[in-house]
């Protein structure tokens, strides 16, 4: 399918993939393609250097959610600019893996892949969900996915033409071009043993410690028993006892839950919101976030108070494991300025001029920290460099940064942030209203607070919320 002139709705009205994916147990089959993305070798090396689904998953979850809703919108500008804005993102994600190999997130049968994970995974989530895809539903579910490469890549033609040639393409794929890498095992040996606590448990960290203790390993052995037997075969997978009742019984749950619960109550947005009880709801939804506060009350009375985040300073070993240190890997280097860049973009839903202004400050600020911090000259800077130097850090580059994020965010050039704006750009992974902008901030404020907190001079609640 080469690239066309774009139709008011190119999916359809009765688009089952659009249905799918708002619903929260596709949750289910999105976990498991990354897994199965995560293997192909330039997919797994781009995620390994550039992504921080590992130290913020939570984010990446919205994110994923949000531009997934864009790219299936009915409105072709709606998405045409956010396949624009992907296109230019993973544009700045290249490089080389470990072993020498060249990788680059523009490639186009790595693009493919993911698409193609996608697909099977839901027809495979169906499936065990009890509720399998007749032959016609699958052909219109099969047709969405590839109108859905043609609009990130402009064509379809990675993906073959027709059902019976794709299992072959997949089988071939699974068999001959995917790797246990370091990408896989950190998916699932650490990623479910390590996520963060979600929003609402954020100050319980000893609720949610003991919680992913048997959480973790469930979501890790239902994501293994659910994968292909050639793929566990050629990533050497273990064959955890029990794991394919655990799994049949957590996907026959979810199908329960979407068939007999409220249509409202097996949506994104409302497990979303369990996540957070800040976020805003409406009917049913009520009953259940009151319900969340008080349960949230008798947990504040019967657990450790965490630590205070109003504080006015952090030491310099903690502000860089929280902010700075993007993508987890114990250094600060552009990958985790690149995060933080890509963050805003994405929140702010950013244009191509604007973005790239935002890109090059942070690049600007990159080159001041390297000049300033990077002792022994490796191209990162290291946790020990950055404490031994942390209160003589350079500030232009920061004040660079701040000036276009002040551009960006007044949409309406008043030279003041005001409360929609501000909300705009603090709302949380999952929303959340934030208070305390006031009548607003004008440049000056406004640069003052960025520069102090990203410098890790003075506390920000809605910095905190934004990139820690």
């Amino acid at each position: 399918m080469s690239r066309t002139t774009p139709q008011a709705d190119v999916f359809g009205p009765d688009s089952l993939l659009r249905r799918l994916v708002n619903e929260a147990r596709w949750g289910l089959a999105v976990t498991r393609a990354t897994l199965l993305e995560a293997a192909h070798p330039q997919i797994g090396a781009a995620l390994m250097e550039n992504s921080t689904f590992l130290t913020h998953p939570w984010r990446r979850l919205r994110n994923t959610t949000m531009s997934s809703r864009r790219l299936l919108d009915p409105d072709p500008r709606v998405r045409d600019r956010e396949a624009a804005r992907l296109n230019r993102l993973h544009a700045r994600m290249s490089g080389t893996d470990a072993q020498g190999r060249a990788y680059d997130a523009t490639d186009p049968e790595a693009r493919a892949w993911v698409v193609a994970t996608l697909f099977e995974s839901t027809v495979t989530m169906c499936r065990l969900s009890g509720d399998a895809l007749d032959a016609e539903a699958m052909r219109r579910l099969y047709d969405d996915h590839r109108t859905l490469l043609a609009l990130i890549d402009g064509t379809s033609d990675r993906l073959p033409a027709t059902l019976p040639q794709f299992w072959s393409y997949y089988d071939d794929v699974v068999e001959h071009r995917l790797e246990n890498n370091e990408a896989v095992g950190v998916i699932l040996y650490r990623l479910f043993a390590n996520v963060p606590a979600p929003p609402v448990l954020r100050g319980h960290p000893a609720v949610w410690t003991a919680g992913r203790a048997v959480a973790g390993p469930v979501a890790a052995a239902v994501t293994i028993a659910s994968l292909p037997e050639a793929f566990s075969r050629r990533v050497a997978l273990p064959d955890l006892p029990g794991a394919r009742t655990l799994m049949q019984s957590a996907y026959l749950s979810a199908a329960l839950a979407t068939r007999y619960l409220p249509a409202s109550w097996t949506r994104v947005e409302f497990v979303m919101g369990l996540l957070d009880p800040s976020h805003e709801g409406a009917g049913p939804w009520e009953a259940v976030r009151r319900r969340a506060g008080k349960a949230a009350a008798l947990i504040r009375l019967l657990t450790p108070a965490a630590d205070d985040d109003g504080q006015a300073t952090r030491s310099a070993g903690r502000f860089f494991a929280e902010v700075l240190d993007q993508t987890g890997d114990g250094y600060l280097g552009w990958p985790d300025l690149a995060a933080m860049a890509r963050e805003l973009a994405t929140r702010l839903d950013l244009g191509g001029h604007e973005e790239e202004r935002l890109f090059q400050a942070y690049a600007a600020w990159w080159r001041e920290l390297q000049t300033a911090l990077d002792a022994d000259a490796d191209g990162r800077v290291s946790r020990d460099e950055y404490a031994a130097a942390a209160a003589c850090l350079p500030c232009t580059g920061l004040i660079k940064i701040a000036d276009v994020l002040f551009d960006v965010t007044d949409t309406d050039d008043d030279e003041r942030i005001d409360a929609e704006e501000y909300r705009n750009l603090f709302r949380t992974a999952f929303h959340r209203d934030l208070t305390g902008s006031g009548d607003g901030y004008s440049r000056s404020a406004f640069v003052r607070q960025f520069v102090s907190f990203m410098s890790g001079q003075q506390h920000s609640s809605a910095y905190t919320s934004l990139l820690a």
